[in-house]
């Protein structure tokens, strides 16, 4: 395989490209630049040193992980990609996660396949995932 994974925070550039191209909805520059030197860990694929793919965790470092942002170029997807990054995160959060942390994510589509693979399951009926974007009003 001609891919490295390497655990770094992508810039902002690259984190909008890549969640343009992968289909994923769009932040705001000024999201990107206060959100992404948060994260608690993240990982990049390379292909020739550019970054093609990506994954993080965010939270509070104890109780409570989110893996979100992952995202493939779609060059370079059904190379088994997304479980390479899935496997990065997953032991990273294996040594770092206290017990009973609660990790959680929000599947898209087919994507629920590859994270049951890593243990994460349905929480429907108990509980439903929720979302809201924020919009300023003036």
């Amino acid at each position: 395989m001609d891919y490295k994974i390497v655990a770094r925070i992508p810039d902002v550039e690259t984190f909008a490209r890549l969640r343009a191209i992968s289909g994923l909805s769009p932040r705001s520059r000024d999201g990107m630049e206060k959100g992404l030197p948060n994260s608690l860990f993240a990982v990049l694929v390379l292909h020739e040193d550019q970054p093609v793919g990506m994954g993080r965790i965010i939270g509070d470092g104890g109780t409570a992980y989110q893996i979100t942002d992952i995202a493939v170029d779609p060059a370079h997807q059904g190379k088994g990609l997304g479980k390479t990054i899935m496997t990065a995160l997953m032991d990273w959060l294996e040594r770092e996660a206290p017990e009973e942390a609660y990790v959680s994510l929000i599947a898209d589509g087919d994507a629920r396949h590859l994270y049951g693979k890593f243990g994460f399951e349905p929480v429907m009926p108990a509980s439903i995932g929720m979302a809201r974007v924020m919009e300023k009003t003036s």
